[in-house]
């Protein structure tokens, strides 16, 4: 059914529908009966509706993927969620019109699944709607959101009075693989829940097993779980999404996770000391940066990774490495015979965990980095970051770096090989010790631009600069997320950040110096990234592709700009409005937004050029897929080698539902066959 045709499928639909409509209405007076003929004379309606709006989404999403070889984009995966839709109310009809004059029929529980469906067409038909919305509004090729603040806000309003609450009642999951819908269901129970109890202040383990005992009448009504799970993401904020995405921490859950991955010989937590050290350039070995702890915004303090190695290596029980070593409790006890030393591996493996730098630790990921580990026969270390709020932007990223630096620098401690630099063919994985002259320059730049940032910033807004009065050792404890957080918030639309931009926020300097420059230079505190200019930040086409945009602009329509997001509905379309939440969503802009270190994507062609090959894994069902295809797009614009590859049908954070099913263990072999690239090339 999922390479049917979309104008036979909905030809199909429509026919059955109109098929069961007809029987139905000659039932009877009865109330089933007349819900279920008005539920097919829906399906009918809004099938019909939304067939133009997909073959439309359909007939140009082409111009958004990555390469003819790579068809993933934001349109894609709405049209093919719709499909999914279309494709399960079909099967539902077939199965009524089949078996609707049988004893057995159950008409109350497929009249609930049909309207349940039909609820979530009809939002699913207002996503279309804004999708070719923003097919006018944007820039051929561009995936993301150009227009003014007018409209951003207009988005926005429409996004938090939609009702949401259909997609994760009685049809969760549907747009996935069916071995995984059980386990979305779970979590969802488990979440709205959690919600329940959270907001009555309960904490800890209580909550949790409270929340185990109450669950059970989610699970028997899905319309009510749809409708708490809507209230709770409208309503909860950060703290609700940290208190239940670490419940994995819990010592007896993490326990349980454990027990049914694959055993290692090492799983250390380490607790690197906030101490500067010398790294040599790779530049010129010769010359060495140093790399300073971390100290935005609580300033000096230890890092915390976690070493985990399918077999015991040389190094890793050294009484340095032991004498770094965080005790876990009884989880850090390990009982058996001590094992053979192993060699060192050719190869090391950093990895910074999920969580939007909010939520978990290295221990909610530990089940697939134990595997990672035996598979590709390396060691890990993950690092554990601060997490916001407690710790905001750029903590977590100055700790990632300083740790990667320290495993680079200390990698023979970790059980892996130190290069010799002595061979002039060899190329750096990351592993020979060495830093480019940019990345030595990261945390300077984050810190001393930072207060620039903070000076210009308060410059803007009408207050005396202070730069006169700080002192060298209170601007390196700066940040720019300190600047932002400073600043009253105002929403889009006032005086105080409307004219706000990035190059305001900068001062010049790095960008306009040489590839080889002296020590000294690096040394100049002034010295900061330069502001990207409109051609260093390029979204769009490249200029090769101009007959690609010159066929977008023919076919994308642009007879509808100008026009509100609501205005783009034909007349008698109404989606459902939410009752939970909000009815409108203020938006703010700060500083903070607009630095390149917190996207990628933000970052001028001059730094994405400094990096290495870059391989992406993305979802086609992620909510961040059009930002893996548009960072990739651009790194290919710059002449960055960068693959993407593309796996279905699954959500987000598949990596930890690696043993869930065939599909997740698939998308999880491709993550490692990938990595396993970039340790051993051809």
């Amino acid at each position: 059914m999922h390479t049917m045709d979309l104008r036979t499928m909905t030809q199909s639909l429509v026919t059955l529908a109109e098929d069961n409509m007809a029987f139905f209405s000659s039932q009877g007076p009865g109330e089933t009966a007349r819900r279920l003929s008005s539920v097919f004379a829906g399906v009918r309606e809004q099938a019909l509706g939304l067939e133009p709006a997909l073959v439309h989404l359909l007939g140009v999403a082409h111009l958004f993927d990555l390469d003819s070889e790579t068809p993933a984009n934001g349109y894609r995966s709405l049209v093919h969620t719709a499909r999914c839709c279309l494709a399960h109310l079909l099967h539902k009809s077939r199965y009524v019109a089949s078996n609707r004059r049988s004893i057995f029929f159950r008409a109350s529980h497929n009249l609930a699944e049909l309207e349940a469906y039909l609820a979530a067409l009809i939002q699913l038909r207002a996503l279309a709607y804004y999708a070719q919305h923003l097919l006018a509004t944007n820039r051929p090729g561009g995936l993301f959101f150009e227009g003014d603040e007018g409209l951003t806000a207009d988005f926005l309003q429409e996004y938090v009075t939609l009702h949401k609450g259909c997609f994760y009642g009685r049809c969760l999951g549907f747009q996935f693989t069916p071995a995984i819908r059980p386990f979305l269901q779970t979590i969802s129970i488990g979440l709205v829940s959690f919600g329940e109890h959270y907001k009555r202040n309960e904490t800890g383990l209580g909550v949790t097993a409270s929340s185990l005992f109450t669950s059970g009448r989610f699970a028997i009504d899905p319309e009510l779980r749809g409708a708490e799970f809507e209230r709770v993401i409208q309503n909860l904020d950060v703290h609700f999404w940290k208190a239940f995405w670490n419940i994995t921490e819990i010592e007896v859950l993490s326990s349980l996770a454990n027990m049914a991955s694959t055993t290692v010989r090492v799983s250390r937590l380490l607790s690197l000391p906030p101490k500067a050290f010398e790294m040599p350039l790779t530049s010129d070995p010769r010359l060495t940066v140093t790399i300073s702890p971390p100290l935005a915004h609580t300033g000096p303090g230890p890092v915390f990774v976690r070493l985990i190695s399918y077999d015991l290596r040389e190094g890793q029980d050294s009484e340095e490495l032991s004498s770094l070593v965080k005790s876990e409790g009884p989880r850090s006890l390990d009982l058996r015979p001590r094992p053979q030393q192993g060699p060192r591996s050719p190869s090391l493996v950093v990895h910074i965990h999920g969580g939007g730098f909010v939520a978990q630790t290295s221990r909610s990921h530990e089940p697939y980095l134990k595997s990672w580990a035996q598979e590709l026969g390396a060691p890990i270390v993950s690092i554990d970051y601060s997490l916001a709020p407690e710790a905001p932007f750029p903590r977590a990223l100055e700790e990632c770096f300083f740790a990667y630096c320290w495993a680079v620098k200390h990698c023979a401690l970790l059980g892996t090989e130190v290069e010799d630099h002595s061979d002039p063919d060899q190329k750096a994985l990351g592993m020979m010790g060495l830093v480019q002259r940019d990345t030595s320059l990261f945390l300077r730049d984050l810190r001393v631009g930072a207060s620039s940032w903070l000076n210009s910033f308060l410059e803007l807004g009408g207050r005396k600069s202070q730069r006169t009065s700080v002192p060298p050792s209170e601007s390196m404890r700066r940040s720019v997320s300190e600047a932002a957080l400073a600043q009253p918030e105002g929403p889009l639309g006032t005086d105080s950040l409307r004219n706000l931009a990035l190059k305001d926020l900068n001062l010049k300097g790095s960008s306009e110096a040489s590839d080889s420059p002296s020590m000294s230079e690096m040394s100049l505190p002034g010295e900061t990234l330069s502001a990207p200019t409109p051609s260093d930040v390029n979204f769009f086409l490249r200029p090769e592709d101009a007959e690609k945009e010159a066929e977008a602009k023919e076919e994308l329509s642009t007879k509808d700009r100008g026009r509100t997001v609501r205005a783009s509905f034909p007349e008698g379309f109404h989606p459902r409005r939410s009752s939970q939440g909000p009815t409108r969503m203020p938006l703010y802009s700060a500083p903070i937004v607009k630095n390149p270190f917190m996207s990628p994507l933000l970052a001028p062609d001059n730094m994405l050029k400094t990096l290495p090959p870059v391989h992406i894994v993305a979802c086609a069902l992620d909510p961040m897929l059009d930002d893996s295809v548009m960072f990739a797009r651009r790194l290919r614009a710059v002449g960055q080698p960068v693959t993407l590859r593309v796996v279905e049908d699954l959500p987000h954070g598949f990596l930890s539902l690696a043993a869930l099913c065939r599909e997740t263990r698939q998308a999880a072999e491709l993550c490692v066959e990938r990595i396993r690239f970039v340790l051993s090339p051809p």
